[in-house]
């Protein structure tokens, strides 16, 4: 097996258990906190397109990689418009469309515009995610697992995509490698210095000790 081949098969698996912490913590905890609807529609987007593209360029790692990961996302985007009382097909139809404008761009315009096409997204899912980071009161219901498998992701499929050379791959690893680093570090600052009316607000006093407040 080659070093390409090598870091192929990496991306592939980390890919393809990439969404599975997250959908874990879903059914395990029934809290959807923290996480963007609009992330995962992207999600199945980024899914959908790089299954398709590694079709074209004949790269079974991208194609493997890319439809087990819809085994997470399908699921994930099930509880999440279960719990906020939508749809799935209303939730899932404009994550089609969008996938069926990108393949196209793909087949007629070239990877390099596919590339940047796809950036999109990526962009979309990441920033969405950071976007709920800062404005949600409550995040438990995010995986830290998932957000630092992530990092990992991006940053073999970058090593892979120089090494093949894929110019598309490159230029969509780069942009979503830098927000998904911003996401795991801003995840680990929420999780330690949770602002106000965060999960950590609300003082617990010490059995047998009188609160401060009674004290008074």
């Amino acid at each position: 097996m080659t070093a390409v081949e090598l870091l192929g098969w990496t991306g592939t698996v980390t890919g393809t258990i990439l969404g599975l912490p997250q959908a874990v913590r879903l059914l395990r905890t029934g809290r959807v906190d923290g996480l963007s609807m609009t992330a995962w529609q992207a999600m199945l987007v980024i899914n959908l397109i790089w299954t398709a593209h590694g079709l074209r360029i004949g790269q079974a790692p991208q194609v493997l990689t890319s439809a087990l990961s819809l085994c997470a996302t399908l699921p994930i985007l099930h509880l999440l418009a279960r719990k906020r009382e939508r749809h799935l097909l209303l939730v899932m139809l404009p994550s089609i469309g969008g996938a069926c404008a990108l393949i196209g761009v793909d087949q007629f315009l070239g990877p390099a515009a596919f590339g940047s096409a796809a950036i999109v997204p990526a962009v979309v899912a990441n920033a969405g995610q950071s976007l709920q980071f800062l404005r949600a009161p409550h995040i438990v219901g995010v995986s830290g697992l998932f957000l630092a498998l992530a990092v990992l992701n991006q940053g073999v499929w970058l090593s892979w995509a120089t090494a093949v050379p894929d110019p598309s791959t490159v230029i969509a690893a780069s942009v979503t490698g830098t927000i998904t680093v911003f996401n795991l570090t801003w995840w680990w600052l929420r999780t330690r210095q949770v602002p106000p009316g965060g999960e950590r607000s609300v003082r617990r006093d010490l059995p047998g000790r009188p609160s401060a407040d009674r004290a008074r």
